[in-house]
C-alpha cells in the first residue's frame, strides 16, 4: 500500500501542534517486514491462518468489551462498600448512603469514544494485534487501580482506574478487530462487522451474571482483580489471531478495496478502467484527513448520533419503566431487560447481514425511520399503559439501535476505504459517547426537575417530556441522513452554481441551493456525468503523458 500523502496547507503550518495533529490523521500506512508477513501466514505450531478464525476470536474479544454495559450491577455494592448503608426502619431494606459509583460509567463511556477517536490512526499504522494488546493492558491496569480504589474507599481512584483507563483501553480494543475484519471480508463487510459488534451486546448479557456470585465468594475489591486478570488473559489469546491481509490479498474475485481483480491479482487489468479508478470509487484512495472533513462523514456523524440517542438514554431506564409505569415486579423487569439485550444483539447481526444485500443506506433508512415512528408513538402507548404494544415497539427500537452499530463499520468502509476504517470508526463512536453522556445528563436533569415539581415516578409524563427532545434528535439524524451521497455520481459530480446540498428522491437527483429545489432529469444527469468522465479521462491521459519519458531521451 502506498504511503498516503497530503498537500493540505495545515501540514505546512508553523504551529507544531497543528502539524502533529495533521500528520497523525493523514498517514494510515501499515509497514511490515517480509518476515512479519511470512510469519502472519501461520497461527501457532505452524497452523495455517484462515480468515474465518477472526470471527470467534473477535466475538469473544468484543464480548469482554461489552462488560462495560454491565457496570450497573456494581453501582449499589460499590456505593455501600465505600459510603456505608442506610436501613429503612419500615421496610428493613438497606440502601447506599451515597450514589456516586454510577459516575464511573459516564466517565468510561466518554473516554471510550475519545480513545477510539484518538487512537484510530495509530491502530491503522501499527496493526490490530499490537493495538489489541495495548488496549487490553490499559484495561487490565484500570481494573487493578479500580480494585485499589474500592479497597481504600477512594472514589477518585475508581473514577481514574475504571473510568479513565478502563474506558480508554476498551475504546482501543473495540475498534481493533472491527478494523481487521473489514479488510479480510471485502465480500461480506456487513456480516463481518455485525458478527464482531454483536459480541459487544452478548457480553453485556452474559458477563452481567458473574459479579454478584463472585463478590459473594471473594469480596468486592478482589472481584475486580479476578475479572481483570481473566479478561486480560482471554484478550491476549484472542489478540494473537488478529492481523491484516498480506499484500496482494484477494478473495472471490476482489481485493481488499473491493476492486475486481483478474487471476493474477491485478486490479482493473484494463488500462482504461484502471485510469478511471478515482471516479469509480472515490473512497479507495482517499487520504484520512480529507475523509474526516468530508461532507459525507460529517452527515454520517449526525446520523449516528440520531441512531444512538434513544437506545442509550431511554432504554437505560427500561427496568424502571416496567416497574413504575406498568406495575410489574423486579423479576419481570429483569427478564424484560435481558430479553431486550437479546434484541440488541440480534439487531446488530440481522441488519448488518441484510445490508450486504439491501445496501447500507437502505438499511439505515429502515432503522432510523422506525425509531422516529416508535418514539413519536411511545408517549401515547405509555399514557394508555398498553403493555404488549410497549414491549413490541421497544424491542423493535432496540433492534434498530443495535443494527446501527452493526452496519456503521461496513458503511464507513464502503464510503472511505478499508485503510481509514479504524480511525473513522473510532471518531464516529464519539457520537455514541456524546449521546450517552450528554443525553444521559439531560434526561436525568429533566426527570429530576419533573419529580421536584410534583410528578411521581409512576407518572408517564416524567418520561414523555424527555421523549420529545429524544424524538427531535432522532428526526435531525434522519433528516441529515437523507443527504448522505452513497451514489458515485452524487459524490463526484461538480456542484451547480449556488448548490449547497443534494439528495436522491426515488432515484432522481435533487439539488438544493440559492436557486431553491431543483429536480434533475435522468437525461441531464447522464449528460453531466459523461462530460465529467470525459474531462477526467483527458486529465488522466495528460498526466500519464507528462510522466512518461520523452522518446529518445537518455
Amino acid at each position: 500500500m502506498a504511503t498516503q500523502a497530503s498537500t493540505n496547507p495545515e501540514s505546512q503550518s508553523s504551529n507544531a501542534i497543528v502539524r502533529a495533529i495533521h500528520r497523525h490523521y493523514s498517514d494510515t500506512t501499515y509497514i511490515r517486514s517480509e518476515q512479519t508477513i511470512e510469519r502472519e501466514k501461520f497461527l501457532i505450531f505452524n497452523i495455517p491462518f484462515n480468515r474465518w478464525a477472526m470471527f470467534p476470536t473477535a466475538f469473544i474479544f468484543q464480548a469482554i468489551c461489552g462488560s462495560l454495559y454491565a457496570w450497573s450491577v456494581f453501582n449499589d455494592p460499590i456505593d455501600s462498600f465505600i459510603y456505608g448503608s442506610i436501613t429503612n426502619a419500615a421496610t428493613g431494606k438497606s440502601t447506599p448512603a451515597a450514589h456516586n459509583a454510577a459516575v464511573t460509567f459516564y466517565i468510561a463511556v466518554g473516554c471510550f469514544g475519545l480513545s477510539a477517536a484518538l487512537n484510530g490512526p495509530w491502530l491503522e499504522r501499527h496493526g490490530p494485534k499490537l493495538a489489541a494488546i495495548v488496549g487490553a493492558t490499559i484495561f487490565f491496569l484500570g481494573n487493578m487501580i479500580a480494585a485499589i480504589g474500592i479497597y481504600t474507599r477512594i472514589i477518585a481512584l475508581l473514577y481514574f482506574g475504571y473510568g479513565v483507563l478502563g474506558g480508554a483501553g476498551l475504546g482501543l480494543c473495540y475498534i481493533s478487530p472491527v478494523s481487521a475484519l473489514q479488510k479480510w471480508f471485502p465480500d461480506r463487510r456487513g456480516l463481518a462487522a455485525g458478527f464482531a459488534v454483536c459480541g459487544f451486546g452478548a457480553g453485556s448479557i452474559v458477563l452481567a451474571k458473574i459479579p454478584q456470585p463472585l463478590t459473594a465468594a471473594v469480596g468486592l475489591p478482589l472481584t475486580f482483580v479476578v475479572l481483570g486478570c481473566a479478561y486480560f488473559a482471554a484478550m491476549l489469546i484472542c489478540a494473537v489471531v488478529f492481523r491484516v491481509p498480506p499484500p496482494g490479498f484477494q478473495v472471490n474475485g476482489m481485493d481488499m478495496y473491493r476492486n475486481k481483480v483478474d487471476k493474477s491479482g491485478d486490479p482493473e487489468a484494463n488500462a482504461s478502467e484502471k485510469a478511471a479508478q478515482d471516479y469509480k470509487d472515490p473512497g479507495a484512495n482517499m487520504v484520512l484527513s480529507a475523509a474526516i472533513f468530508s461532507t459525507e462523514y460529517r452527515i454520517m456523524y449526525i446520523m449516528m448520533l440520531g441512531n444512538s440517542i434513544a437506545g442509550l438514554v431511554f432504554l437505560s431506564r427500561l427496568a424502571n419503566i416496567i416497574k413504575d409505569i406498568f406495575g410489574k415486579d423486579e423479576a419481570t423487569a429483569a427478564t424484560i431487560v435481558a430479553i431486550n439485550g437479546g434484541f440488541n444483539l440480534a439487531g446488530r447481526l440481522f441488519f448488518s447481514t441484510v445490508s450486504d444485500r439491501l445496501g447500507r443506506k437502505n438499511s439505515f433508512f429502515v432503522m432510523l425511520l422506525s425509531q422516529v415512528i416508535i418514539l413519536a408513538s411511545l408517549p401515547t402507548i405509555m399514557e394508555k399503559r398498553v403493555y404488549w404494544a410497549f414491549l413490541l415497539v421497544i424491542w423493535i427500537l432496540t433492534s434498530c439501535y443495535g443494527g446501527g452499530f452493526g452496519c456503521i463499520p461496513a458503511f464507513l468502509c464502503d464510503m472511505f476505504g478499508p485503510s481509514n476504517i479504524g480511525a473513522m470508526h473510532g471518531i464516529i463512536l464519539t457520537a455514541w459517547s456524546l449521546a450517552g453522556v450528554g443525553g444521559g445528563l439531560l434526561f436525568t436533569e429533566v426527570y429530576n426537575h419533573l419529580l421536584a415539581t410534583g410528578y411521581t415516578v409512576k407518572d408517564p409524563m416524567v418520561y414523555s417530556v424527555n421523549l420529545h427532545w429524544i424524538l427531535a434528535v432522532a428526526c435531525v439524524g434522519f433528516f441529515f441522513f437523507l443527504f448522505v451521497g452513497t451514489n458515485v455520481r452524487d459524490r463526484l459530480l461538480p456542484k451547480a452554481k449556488g448548490e449547497f446540498a443534494r439528495m436522491r428522491f426515488f432515484g432522481r437527483l435533487v439539488r438544493m441551493g440559492s436557486f431553491g429545489v431543483r429536480f434533475v432529469s435522468k437525461a441531464d444527469e447522464d449528460a453531466e456525468w459523461e462530460a465529467y468522465v470525459d474531462q477526467r479521462r483527458a486529465e488522466d491521459h495528460a498526466d500519464r503523458s507528462a510522466a512518461a519519458p520523452e522518446v529518445g531521451s537518455t
